[in-house]
């Protein structure tokens, strides 16, 4: 079995933070994501991941909402295609 093959261990979510998916980029690293607890968010992309991670429409990535209110969040990871596929087999993303 070489290295890409089976399983490997994904980050998961905290306490805090949920699935989501990119649905559109609003621009000033800004994205739209809808959430795995069906909101819709405005999800901030933090200067560390500025220009070092690329985000697009359609990723999987790991948003925190905001506490002081709901419909905003910050996101905290980006998942790669072949780990978001692996999510979907095992049922933690739809």
């Amino acid at each position: 079995m070489s290295e890409n093959e089976g399983r490997r261990d994904l980050r998961m979510p905290d306490d805090d933070e949920v699935f989501a998916t990119v649905t559109n980029m609003l621009g000033a690293n800004r994205v739209k994501v809808r959430c795995a607890d069906g909101t819709e968010r405005t999800a901030r992309i933090p200067g560390r991941m500025q220009k070092r991670i690329w985000i697009r429409e359609g990723d999987v990535v790991l948003v925190e909402p905001w506490d002081w209110q709901d419909e905003k969040a910050d996101i905290t990871w980006r998942y790669e295609k072949a780990d978001a596929d692996q999510l979907r087999r095992e049922g933690h993303i739809q």
